[in-house]
Formats: structure tokens, sequence, C-alpha cells
């Protein structure tokens, strides 16, 4: 329904419309830039099918805040644009041929890895579906397949990224090699390890920067992360000679931080992985893609990658807070984040950020000792329920 109004709308406005039919978030980034073409995606991403919605993509990258406002503007009040008589309206086509391209992009990439590989992949009921597959079986992998079939309801429904419990299981009582866990629209990877173990962002970013820096192919040394990320990843990249920036949480951030840098590689801790040199999105098989590469490239399983990349401990808590973007703004509670982060010095973090989406305040506190970061966690969120409602 979201698909056919927005073409109807958008051809009546004089616009020429290309459906590719279902496919994945980044695929329509790459089909996008190989067309110079706007691209609009209609996805969930990681939420529930009723939080469907439209991501814009200008020139391979998101829309910045500025032409978002101006959309949503457009969208409020639409009296502004012109009625169009026939023979100006625009056209609609379907065309397959922008995923075959992509298809044969991630395959050049891939080459030989795959071969021999016992994969388990979770399509999150989402685009996945209609790509992962029969690209990795393609590619010479042995290939178990969950959760791939959506029916406009079951995205993200207890399964995928956000929940790769269920492939976790799996993996683990086939005896395979690695699996990884989609979410709706692709552009995100949670891996499982050939023990059944979780290997999330930081892990995945870890293994791929450690690669390229043994390669000499991570730019500048750098890895572009967000505040979320874990310290113990910063610890091992310096170790090894490379450097770390942060950013604000959101993958707009990330990409902006990349070509400022001049980085390649960077990401979020959910699994939204960006390789510059290969794409200007994240993409959950492109990273899968790198994941298997590093591995064969050290002759070492997952499971003996992922050990290399520390984490410590955190503890995040949620506090309902009303006045969540004005927590700098309360005298007690900023003294109280100030003092805790005075205590934690260099052996550890606090995060205070406002939700994005609701009215809370996150508190995320990091530290090698368990029950101290879960001590100042508790009393830092006590005190925001307190002072910021």
């Amino acid at each position: 329904m979201l698909t056919a109004a927005l073409s109807a709308g958008l051809i009546s406005a004089g616009v020429d419309v290309v459906d590719l039919g279902v496919v994945t978030t980044p695929c329509l980034v790459h089909a996008s830039g190989a067309a110079g073409a706007a691209a609009i995606m209609v996805s969930a991403s990681h939420n529930p099918a009723p939080d469907n919605g439209l991501k814009v993509v200008m020139e391979g990258r998101k829309i910045d805040a500025e032409v978002e406002g101006e959309l949503e503007r457009l969208i409020d009040d639409a009296s502004g644009i012109p009625t169009l008589g026939n023979a100006a309206l625009g056209r609609a086509r379907l065309d397959r041929s922008g995923v075959m391209a992509y298809e044969r992009h991630l395959a050049e990439i891939a080459d030989d890895a795959f071969a021999g590989l016992r994969l388990g992949i979770d399509c999150a009921n989402g685009s996945a579906s209609v790509i992962a597959p029969d690209l990795f079986r393609s590619l010479g992998a042995e290939v178990t397949v969950l959760f791939d079939a959506p029916d406009g309801t079951n995205i993200n429904d207890g399964c995928g990224s956000t929940h790769p419990e269920r492939l976790a299981e799996t993996v683990s009582a086939a005896g395979l090699d690695i699996g990884f866990a989609f979410d709706g629209d692709a552009d995100r990877l949670i891996a499982v390890d050939d023990r059944g173990r979780l290997v999330d962002g930081d892990a995945v970013m870890g293994i791929c920067a450690l690669a390229r820096l043994a390669a000499g192919t991570l730019r500048n040394n750098l890895l572009v992360v967000t505040v979320m990320t874990n310290g113990g990843l910063e610890r091992v990249v310096r170790q090894q000679g490379g450097r770390m920036v942060r950013t604000p949480v959101g993958d707009r951030h990330v990409f902006a931080a990349m070509e400022r840098d001049d980085a390649v590689l960077g990401g979020e801790q959910s699994g939204h992985i960006i390789f510059r040199d290969r794409a200007t999105t994240g993409d959950g098989i492109l990273t899968g893609i790198e994941l298997v590469r590093a591995m064969r490239a050290a002759a070492r399983p997952l499971s003996e990658l992922a050990d290399k990349i520390p984490r410590l401990p955190q503890v995040m808590l949620n506090s309902a807070a009303s006045r969540r973007d004005d927590w700098q703004d309360d005298p007690e509670f900023s003294a109280a984040v100030e003092r805790a982060t005075a205590v934690m010095g260099d052996r550890g973090r606090v995060l205070v950020r406002p939700s994005g989406t609701e009215p809370k305040i996150r508190i995320m506190v990091e530290g090698d000792d368990v029950d101290e970061i879960e001590g100042i966690a508790r009393e830092l969120a006590t005190l925001a329920e307190a002072r910021l409602n």
C-alpha cells in the first residue's frame, strides 16, 4: 500500500519511478548510485511492521536533517505542489537489473571465500529473504535458512538481528561454521560463531579492523564508532597500532566522520557497519562477506577471532524523564554525572544521552568492576527519575 501510494504521488508530480520490487536498503542505494537517481526505501528497518516508513537517499547517502524537515513540511501541506496535465505525468516501470548488478558486486568482493562454508542465515522475514539465500549458495556455501517467509506482518517478529537466539541455537546444534542474522531491510548484521555465541557489531568491527590493520588496508589506521561502542574494542585497536574516533549515535554521524577523516571502516554496536571503500551505507550482507574474508585471511574460526576482541562490562539503564533533553540544565543531576565521571577516570566511561524516540534518559556506565558500575548506574537512574520529571 505504501509503495503504491508513494509511486502514484511521485508520478502525479512528474517524476519517473523505477520499482525494484522487494530489495534490501543497501541494494537500493547501490542501484540508485549506479543510475544517478534519488532513492526511497519503504521499510520498518529493524522495527515491527507497524513502524513502516520512508528512508530517502540522495547521491548514495541519507538526506540531511534540513532536507528531511522540508519533506515533512511538504507532506503536511502539499498545496504548493502544482497539478500536472496528462502529458506531464511521470512514468513507472519495473526493473530488476539494478538488483542483479548489486549481486554481481557482492560476488566479486566475496570471490571464493564462501566455498565449502556451512552457513546459517536468519532473514528476519524481511528483504534479505529475496537475495541472501541464493547469493550465498551461488558463492559455494551450504546454507541453512531461517525466517525467510515474509507475509507483511511478521518482519523482525522474534527473529533477525534484534532476536538472534534461534539462529544461535541452530548454528550450535547443526555444527555450522558461522551464522548471519539480518534486520528487516538487511543493513545490519549480528553474527553467530561456531560455538553458537553472538558476535555483535563491536566484535565484527574489531575483527575486520584488525584484519585490515594487518593487511595495511585500514586507511589512516582509523576506525569510526559511536559513543556506545565498548571500550574493550578501543583498547585492542590501539594496541595493534590503530586509532578510534567516536561520534554520536546514528549511522549518519558515523558516515559523516568517515568522510571527514577519510576512514574506510566504521559502524555501530547494533551491527550497522559501513565499509566505505565498498559502499556508502551499512550493508548486512556485505558485512558478512567481509567477516568471512577476515576469517579466511586469518585461517581461524570466528570463535577464535571474536575472543581477541575484549569487552569491558557495561550497564545500561533507562529512566523515565519527561525533560530528557534538558538533563544538563539540572544542576543536581549534571553534578552527579560529573562526579561519577571523575570517579571512573581512565578506568571506564559514563555516558548519559536522551532517547531519540521516547521520554527517557539512557544511562550507560562502563568499567572493569561490575559492582562499581552497577552502583553508579543505579544511583544516576534513580536521580534522573526524581529530577527530570
